[in-house]
């Protein structure tokens, strides 16, 4: 492995992708060190401790994991990336609604470019309605310093805190479609990793501080330490098989006769992915989530009815209804996902077109059927295991009474999206190792050089 990284800094290109993509999270990071002016940033962490535990403070936390940002401290990047995530789910879902933006989608990069640009578009009031909901809730919490709070001061700081948090969630899609562009990995990706991964030594910090052998009141016990780790080996081997795991449809190629020569006739396999959608099903239904949390808890601040209480009560990150549509939501874009990228059509139209068919299936229509039917079953599976996973941390924190920022870090979707975004980040530095005959890191072997690949006829 260490020749692996060392081999990294011996190709200029990849270097200078590795040192861009680098150098983009340490700007994303100091963001964070810029508050939003006028907001009593001691009186902001003293609520954010409060809360801590409580369905709020989870919900903060949850927050927080998925968008990149941190609204606990309302820096200018207190929004994240979730402004122009959601934006991205609604521009998918009207691609398969729209005739004009599935035309689009057909020609190409240059239809995928014009509908990235309405997806920035769209992001900016989506930023601005985020960000009135936001500074609207520390208002009424009296987080922002009295004087700020009435005549031309009020505006200003409205004004200076909607320009500050948009600006910030722009630039921060600005990082991610620069990092795709000259860096290396998906930029998106990588900043909510990032993001996760700073909180993750807290987290075990927070375990150090409670551990106790006699496992008093508040305190983490030898077998929930135990449990943690475990859960923590699970979910990192689950990941790794659930996103490495394939389904091989065999492949045969037609034989062709050409003189006394016949060509063609090996045997393949089409691999399909289980978990095709990866990591993003998790993502977009967490985005999602965000909004009926929000309206309900500004609901429930105008009028104190029952209907209101019961939805307020429910839709906590520990109430049932929460929980079964946050399940819903993942196999809804489980399926989303891997309808929108695999199209079964083109793929036996291509494979009709090369001449390859699958044994016992008529090329065309047929083939397309069954592959979609594969696909629809393996998607199903992918999708149970994600929301399993997805669920875990919720469980764990409610029955063993571990805080939720521990179980959020140490297993469950954060880990999961840690895992699934550095397994794709391996894999992409693998190939560009690869292609130049470097050792990667899942090659094995001799010289520095790459394995031989050795053929048939070798």
């Amino acid at each position: 492995m260490l020749r692996a990284f060392l081999n990294i800094w011996r190709i200029p290109e990849l270097r200078n992708k590795v040192l861009f993509t680098i150098a983009m999270l340490a700007i994303y990071r100091m963001g964070f060190k810029i508050p939003l002016p006028a907001v009593d940033q001691s009186a902001l962490m003293e609520w954010a401790e409060k809360i801590s535990g409580s369905a709020g403070g989870n919900l903060l936390s949850y927050v927080s994991i998925f968008t990149g940002g941190s609204l606990a401290h309302s820096t200018i990047f207190g929004l994240g990336i979730m402004p122009y995530i959601s934006a991205a789910i609604i521009v998918q879902l009207l691609t398969t609604v729209l005739d004009s933006l599935k035309q689009l989608q057909k020609e190409g990069p240059a239809g995928q470019q014009k509908i990235q640009e309405y997806t920035r578009y769209l992001t900016v009031p989506l930023c601005i309605l985020q960000a009135i909901f936001w500074m609207n809730f520390i208002v009424h919490q009296r987080l922002v310093y009295p004087d700020y709070t009435y005549g031309a001061n009020w505006v200003i700081f409205w004004f200076t805190g909607l320009i500050g948090l948009t600006a910030g969630s722009i630039f921060l899609m600005w990082i991610g479609e620069q990092i795709d562009k000259f860096g290396i990995g998906n930029g998106v990706s990588l900043i909510i990793t990032a993001g996760i991964v700073s909180q993750m030594p807290s987290a075990i910090q927070q375990i150090a501080a409670d551990f106790s052998l006699s496992g008093g009141e508040g305190s983490f016990r030898i077998d929930t330490v135990l449990f943690l780790i475990a859960a923590f080996v699970f979910v990192v081997a689950g990941a790794i098989v659930i996103t490495q795991g394939q389904r091989r449809i065999p492949i045969q190629q037609a034989k062709h006769t050409r003189g006394r020569r016949v060509y063609g006739g090996q045997r393949s396999y089409l691999p399909l992915r289980v978990n095709h959608g990866g990591v993003m099903p998790i993502i977009f239904a967490s985005s999602l989530m965000m909004f009926p949390s929000f309206i309900i808890s500004w609901v429930s601040s105008i009028t104190d009815a029952g209907w209101v209480r019961f939805l307020s009560r429910n839709f906590q990150m520990q109430g049932y209804l929460y929980i079964v549509l946050y399940i819903l939501l993942i196999y809804f874009f489980a399926y989303f996902w891997t309808t929108v990228q695999f199209q079964p059509k083109e793929m036996a139209t291509q494979l009709r077109d090369h001449g390859s068919f699958i044994p016992g299936l008529r090329p065309g229509p047929r083939t397309a059927e069954y592959l979609e039917t594969v696909m629809e079953r393996i998607t199903y599976v992918g999708a149970g295991f994600l929301a399993v996973i997805a669920v875990i941390p919720t469980v764990i924190s409610t029955e063993m009474h571990v805080p939720y920022g521990v179980t959020t870090f140490l297993g469950g979707t954060g880990l999961l999206i840690v895992v699934s975004v550095m397994l794709d980040l391996i894999q992409r530095i693998e190939a560009s190792l690869m292609m130049r005959n470097y050792q990667g890191f899942l090659a094995s072997g001799g010289s520095g050089r790459g394995p031989r690949i050795r053929g048939r006829m070798h």
